[in-house]
């Protein structure tokens, strides 16, 4: 494969086996945690890093080792796709200039802070559920009208 060449993967399997070590012990680890908490969830690869989907894209796992567009990342990124209604007082979250999609970048295994990603995955699918309810509410309003 050439350098400008990007690697496409059609199972997370796969995607493990690409990464290097410490990537892919962090992957494992974020991913076994959000298969614990989010149990109702459909992995599915998107933009070739796994996503996790309830009722709407809830978070994803991304490997600094896939570029994100032009941007090469370092360590690996848990970000929820709608971070912005999450409860998050201590600012745990990274926001950068991002309006919505709220991450965290780990670079080593001990730098997950196992409790607190818990709580933010939990909350993530109340948020998933609440926006469901919404639009099966708002939906409900539009046939009465």
């Amino acid at each position: 494969m050439e350098a400008d060449e990007i690697q496409k993967f059609d199972t997370v399997e796969e995607l493990l086996a690409f990464l290097p070590l410490e990537e892919r012990k962090l992957v494992a680890e974020l991913r076994q945690l959000v298969l614990e908490c989010l149990p109702f969830c459909a992995e599915k690869l998107s933009y070739n890093v796994p996503f996790y989907v309830g009722h709407t894209r809830i978070c994803f796992i991304w490997p600094g080792s896939l570029p994100w567009g032009p941007v090469k990342q370092q360590g690996v990124q848990l970000g929820f796709c709608n971070g912005n209604l999450l409860q998050d007082d201590s600012n745990y979250l990274e926001k950068g200039r991002r309006k919505q999609v709220f991450t965290k970048t780990f670079h080593h295994v001990q730098d997950l802070d196992y409790d607190l990603i818990r709580m933010l995955l939990y909350d993530a699918g109340e948020v998933d559920a609440r926006l469901f309810a919404q639009k099966k509410e708002r939906s409900k309003v539009r046939r009465k009208a």
